[in-house]
């Protein structure tokens, strides 16, 4: 399992990655650094990578799942409902590759303002 942690503002979690070809694909960018946009209960950014999308890519996600969105392209992290979620549940704006999911609680997340820095890193053992 890969670990990585996910840093906004003084905001740090850390994630794992599943074992996908999604999760590879970013692994291999490892380290990134953007520009957060909020959406909702969703942070997202821009990376450098162009990937298919997945055959169970989808639009219900969970809470502290990450998700690669193809049409960004982008990474995205879910920690609660979005402008097109019907319930208090996450829903990625169109089918997104699910990549991997938060281990520490996201709800931190909501204090982070657009524009903000964010960097992935993965964890060394």
């Amino acid at each position: 399992m890969t670990m990585i942690t996910i840093s906004i503002e003084d905001v740090t979690i850390r994630a794992e990655l599943f074992d996908t070809p999604t999760a590879e694909a970013i692994e291999r960018l490892l380290p990134l650094t953007g520009t957060a946009n909020v959406w909702g209960d969703e942070i997202y950014f821009t990376i450098p990578l162009e990937v298919d999308m997945e055959a169970d890519a989808r639009e219900d996600v969970e809470v502290g799942e990450l998700g690669y969105w193809p049409s960004g392209p982008a990474f995205c992290i879910f920690f609660g409902p979005t402008p097109v979620s019907t319930d208090e549940r996450p829903k990625a704006y169109s089918p997104v590759n699910v990549f991997g999911r938060t281990l520490d609680d996201a709800g931190g997340l909501k204090t982070v303002s657009g524009g903000a820095t964010i960097n992935v890193d993965l964890v060394k053992e």
